[in-house]
């Protein structure tokens, strides 16, 4: 028997599409006790020069969001195009010193992709932080289209359909 895709990773929303100049986009905590691995993505329209979202993750000690705390990543992956995203053919690789939050400076004004993995392993799991959330502040003035969402993969335990992450 051939495993589909679903069998293997599970797809949970961060945030469903808004504009995220209304207010901070939080999403909603997924747990990594189930996977080894969690791909964050932001995926978003045209808006205006200068609103450029912040890409920012946090690990907590509970599914909601307990003594919340910053998580460093140094790697990621992005498609920014004028009009035409499906014109960008492949992922941009962008590494920067390990930090909490990632801007792209051109993706206000143009649609983008943007992507952070990260490995339970670079949580603080010691002292019980399984949790992870990602979050873009609110972006300004101008309407912006966005949402995000999380594909987990590396289960702990394979099934039919995968588990939640959602806790």
């Amino acid at each position: 028997m051939t495993e589909k895709l679903l069998q293997m990773v599970d797809i949970a929303a961060a945030f469903v599409p808004v504009d995220m100049q209304t207010a901070d986009n939080n999403g909603d905590w997924v747990d990594m006790a189930k996977y080894d691995k969690m791909l964050a993505v932001l995926f978003k329209g045209i808006g205006t020069a200068a609103d450029d979202p912040v890409f920012k993750l946090q690990q907590a000690d509970s599914k909601t969001g307990g003594n919340a705390k910053d998580l460093k990543f140094d790697v990621i992956y992005s498609k920014v195009g004028a009009t035409a995203l499906n014109a960008v053919g492949q992922f941009t690789r962008t590494t920067q010193t390990a930090a909490t939050s990632y801007t792209d400076a051109a993706s206000a004004e143009n649609e983008a992709i943007i992507a952070v993995e990260i490995q339970a392993s670079d949580l603080d799991m010691a002292n019980g932080f399984q949790f992870v959330q990602l979050s873009i502040a609110n972006i300004g003035g101008n309407a912006q289209l966005g949402g995000g969402f999380y594909i987990m993969f590396g289960a702990r335990y394979k099934a039919e359909a995968m588990p939640s992450a959602l806790g």
